[in-house]
Parts: structure tokens; C-alpha cells; sequence
């Protein structure tokens, strides 16, 4: 009888390189075969280049000289160069950093900062039908969600959603930061849409959270002096930078704002950011890396469309078990934009059920929070699949 080959094994997932330690490290065993080198200059490191095995790797944007190019070419590793002349990297293998998007903010205003640069590239390059730029925000927008995944990984994530208008100064505002640091002491790791208002105030918060009480509310009292990125995006943006001076060493969180809505600025609390070009992207992924629930404040249309974005997989259960959504402010949600009685009558009967909550005050919504996972982890349900993972995300 003929001999059947044996079924393909399972591929080891690709290797990725984004930093020159790691870099250094693989090097010194003698073997880059297979790795995946994101966007590092390699300019002095050609002695590596030209010593290791470099065989089906693949280089994604790496400035190196022209005798390593052509040598790991030789060896059929795959080049892509870098792209110049355009104020953000597509091939951005860490996430960004409110230093270095908010860079040259104190020496010659928001205007030159790489945040500010990319806005205006994107609104010069959005409707021009031109195939390289789109593939330039694809590619990029990809690469971050993948740092994306990369730093969530295993992390309980509790989404924080709310409107851009909330102003530093504001009773709302100090709600949005303490129910911030609640969480972030909880041991959750705090997502916010990156941008003003409300997302600013719950990325304060858990960047407060190692520091004593006190250290919020004198923090509160520095940022209200510039209430709002408007009129001066650089002013708002100063005062949050002054914040992180005085008091350093804050907590982890992570903001993913988008470029699509240009004339909101990120905010500078967010520790890890992940930026994007197209918005529906990141909504979807925002929502989907909440593994420990979201909590929603009182917001307008965008938060209004955040509540169904998260209602829809829950509903349908297409990203696992539901999660937990907590709506605050009952006057606001039953009156003012009455979302919640839609969602309880969209959850009657569901498993989503058990896993929504209204509450009259933002101090209340820890508690519900923690109510829902218990329940959740009570009957034995919760999240059963891969953060990141699928075409909701992608």
C-alpha cells in the first residue's frame, strides 16, 4: 500500500525582535533564522548581521548598512526598508508612550508633536485614493494591535468609556479619576479611549493609584487650572505633563485613542497607547481586550454606540462567555438617552443577563463590577476566548 507523508506538523508561531537587547541576545546564540525583526536601527550592528544565520527572516523596517543588506538578502531573509519622510512608523513594534507622541510639545507647542504631525499626514492622505498610504495606516494599525496583544497578555482588563466633553474640574471628572484608581488598585488593568474628558480622567486615576490619596486630589487642583484641549491643545497637554513631573513613577494603564478623530488629542495619563488610524478597528478591539467588563459614564452618541458595539458579542456570545457592562448614572441612561432599557430588554433571556448593571453613582460602579464577575465566576462561565483574537478584531 502507498505511504501516506505524515500530516504538517504545527508551525511555532513567528519570533518577534522589537527591541536591540532582544536583539542581542538571539544574535549571541548564533541563529536570527525564522525571527521577525520589527523597526530597529541596525546600523551598528553589522557584525551580527554578517556572522548569524539570517535565513527566512524577515526585517521590517531596519535602517542597516548596504554590506549587511546584502548580505541577509543572500541568505533570503525578506527586507522591507523604511518608509521616509513620513512622521510615524508602520512597522512600530512597541506602543507608543505619551512621551514620545507629545515630543517637542514644551519647546515649540502640540503643532510639532509626532502626534500632531500624523493628524495632519492622515488628513492630507485620507481621500486621496492613494493604494501606499492605505497600506502604509494598515500596516500600521496592525502592528499595534499586535504590541497591543502583546502587553495585555493575561492581564484582566476593565474598560473605562465615557464622553471627551467631561472637563478637568468638574465634580464628574473626579468620579471618572477615583473610580480610575479603584479599579487600578484592584488589580485591573484600566483601558480608556485615550483621548479627553472622562478617558483622561479614568487614565489619571489608575496613574495615581502607588502614590497616597492626597496625591489625586492636589492633581486634580494643577489639571483644573487648564480645564479643557480647547481653545490650546498645548496648554491642556502642559498642565497633564506638569502632573507627571511633580509626581513620577505612576500607575500602568493603557489608552487607544485614534487619529480618525484628529482634533482630540490623547491624553498623557496612559502609560501604554496604542494609536490608530482607522477608528473602527480600534473601537472593535478596545471592547473586545475588556475581559473584566466595561463600565460606562455618562456620555453622547460615541459612548451610546461603545454600549451596543459591547452589547452585540455579548449578546451573541461570539467572543466567549459575556462580559460585565455596568451603566452609571440612572437618570442619565433611562432618561437623558435611555440605552438601558434597550439593553435589558436586548439581555432578557440571554446568558448577557446576569452580566449587566445600572447604578445611580460612579462610587457604586466598583462594587457592581465585582458583583458580575463573582456571579460569572460563581456558575463557572467567563471569558473562553483568545483576547485579540478573530476577525472582530482585525
Amino acid at each position: 500500500m502507498p505511504q501516506h507523508p505524515d500530516p504538517t506538523p504545527t508551525q511555532t508561531p513567528p519570533r518577534e525582535i522589537e527591541t536591540l537587547a532582544q536583539f542581542d541576545q538571539v544574535t549571541t546564540q548564533g541563529a536570527l533564522s525564522g525571527y521577525r525583526v520589527q523597526s530597529l536601527d541596525l546600523t551598528t550592528r553589522t557584525h551580527a548581521l554578517l556572522t548569524t544565520d539570517t535565513r527566512e527572516t524577515v526585517f521590517l523596517g531596519c535602517p542597516m548598512t548596504e554590506e549587511a543588506t546584502t548580505k541577509v538578502r543572500t541568505d533570503g531573509a525578506l527586507v522591507f526598508p523604511p518608509v521616509p519622510n513620513l512622521p510615524f512608523d508602520p512597522y512600530r513594534g512597541l506602543l507608543y508612550s505619551p512621551d514620545h507622541l507629545f515630543e517637542h510639545l514644551r519647546a515649540d507647542g502640540y503643532e510639532a508633536t509626532p502626534d500632531a504631525l500624523a493628524y495632519t499626514w492622515f488628513q492630507r492622505t485620507k481621500n486621496d485614493g492613494d493604494i501606499f498610504a492605505s497600506m502604509l495606516r494598515s500596516v500600521h494599525d496592525d502592528a499595534i494591535s499586535d504590541a497591543l496583544d502583546e502587553h495585555l497578555l493575561d492581564a484582566p482588563v476593565v474598560g473605562v468609556m465615557g464622553g471627551h466633553a467631561m472637563a478637568r474640574g468638574t465634580d464628574a471628572y473626579a468620579g471618572a479619576a477615583h473610580l480610575g484608581r479603584t479599579l487600578a488598585r484592584s488589580g485591573l488593568t484600566v483601558a480608556t479611549g485615550g483621548g479627553p474628558g472622562a478617558m483622561e480622567a479614568a487614565n489619571l486615576g489608575a496613574y495615581s493609584a502607588p502614590h497616597q490619596d492626597t496625591v489625586l486630589a492636589e492633581a486634580l487642583d494643577v489639571l483644573a487650572k487648564a480645564p479643557s484641549f480647547t481653545p490650546s491643545i498645548t496648554d491642556w497637554a502642559n498642565a497633564a505633563f506638569s502632573v507627571r513631573e511633580r509626581w513620577p513613577a505612576g500607575g500602568d494603564s493603557v489608552g487607544i485613542p485614534t487619529w480618525f478623530y484628529g482634533h482630540e488629542p490623547p491624553n498623557a495619563f496612559a502609560s501604554h497607547i496604542a494609536k490608530y488610524f482607522a477608528n473602527a478597528t480600534r473601537e472593535d478591539g478596545l471592547l473586545a481586550r475588556c475581559t473584566a467588563g466595561v463600565v460606562f459614564l455618562p456620555g453622547a452618541a460615541g459612548t451610546v454606540q461603545e454600549i451596543f458595539d459591547n452589547a452585540t458579542p455579548n449578546y451573541y456570545e461570539s467572543r466567549g462567555e459575556p462580559t460585565p457592562m455596568v451603566l452609571v448614572d440612572r437618570t442619565h441612561w433611562t432618561e437623558r438617552l435611555p440605552a438601558w432599557p434597550l439593553l435589558r430588554s436586548l439581555a432578557k433571556g440571554r446568558a448577557m443577563e446576569s452580566r449587566i448593571a445600572l447604578v445611580d453613582t460612579v462610587e457604586e460602579a466598583p462594587a457592581a463590577l465585582e458583583r458580575l464577575r463573582a456571579s460569572a465566576r460563581a456558575t463557572g462561565t467567563g471569558r473562553t476566548s483568545t483576547p485579540g483574537a478573530g476577525p472582530e478584531i482585525h
